[in-house]
């Protein structure tokens, strides 16, 4: 009991996939360069005046993780992505260019292990909206920083696993002033800022095979999250001299998270997987599948 089943081994560093997004913690515990390509296509509905999007990700992550002495280890990346935001109901869409500087360190302590991921993110936002006489652009500047921190407890039984943990995150997301050029009347919105810390608790199943020298792995996992705390920030919209307020739309203080994952290990340096993570709210619901591959040099 304790010991890590061969697949463990994944980018070294916690990845926000887009502005407001949660961090997403990957440890890469083997030690040397490596990188990984990605492509992530998500849907989220309706929610209150918000009438949901779809995002269409592609991007790249190149890293370095280092085992610094029995058990503890060490991993830094960066993350460049391109994510299209297409909100049809209301003619808008968007492109959002993220880079993303990440760090991240895990103490293994027999079956249990102590993990923290710590990321800085910034990024171009180019908006367009069709106004019926033409389209209203806008360019600004989008920030995120996010922490985690979570504990583990590895219960391997043969080829299988039963992962419980618990963690807790932070992060805060900011998007600068804009102003819209072009179309019929263009307006002018305020800054953002949106912060949010919650908990969640759950637990990860698995099992892999080892064929013909590679390595395939089924997992999944469930998570309660609780919203300790949100705080958002109102906008205020001009259109000419007429203005309104608009105040940000949080998640439902309680919640669930969801998902499953296929890994296929081709060698010790080569890695596909697809993933899909469900989050489920009560007053809406984000479906998101991750298709990527990965390599270590």
């Amino acid at each position: 009991m304790g010991t890590r089943r061969p697949t463990d081994s994944a980018a070294p560093c916690g990845i926000i996939r887009a502005a407001a997004a949660p961090p997403r913690q990957r440890t890469r515990h083997a030690s040397g360069p490596g990188g990984e390509a990605y492509g992530i296509s998500a849907r989220t509905g309706a929610q209150g005046d918000f009438v949901g999007d779809r995002r269409q990700t592609w991007g790249g992550v190149a890293g370095l993780g280092a085992r610094v002495a029995p058990g503890v280890n060490v991993g830094a990346s960066v993350d460049q992505s391109r994510t299209a935001i297409d909100v049809p109901l209301a003619l808008q869409s968007a492109t959002l260019d993220l880079t993303q500087i990440g760090f991240n360190a895990s103490v293994d302590k027999g079956p249990w292990t102590w993990a923290i991921a710590l990321v800085h993110g910034f990024g171009k936002i180019n908006s367009s909206r069709d106004t019926g006489f033409g389209i209203a652009s806008a360019r600004y500047n989008a920030h995120i920083d996010g922490a985690l921190t979570e504990l583990s407890y590895y219960w391997n039984m043969d080829q299988s696993r039963i992962v419980p943990k618990a963690a807790l995150e932070y992060v805060r997301a900011a998007t600068g002033s804009l102003q819209e050029f072009g179309g019929l009347d263009p307006v002018m919105a305020t800054g953002a800022t949106v912060e949010r810390s919650r908990i969640l608790m759950g637990a990860e199943i698995g099992h892999y095979w080892i064929f013909d020298r590679k390595i395939f792995d089924l997992s999944a996992y469930g998570k309660f999250v609780d919203n300790i705390s949100q705080n958002f920030s109102s906008i205020t919209v001009r259109l000419g001299t007429e203005s309104i307020m608009v105040q940000g739309i949080g998640e439902s203080r309680y919640g669930a998270d969801a998902g499953a994952s296929a890994s296929l290990s081709l060698s010790n340096t080569a890695r596909l997987y697809i993933n899909y993570d469900g989050k489920f709210r009560a007053a809406t619901q984000s479906h998101q599948g991750t298709l990527g591959v990965e390599l270590k040099f």
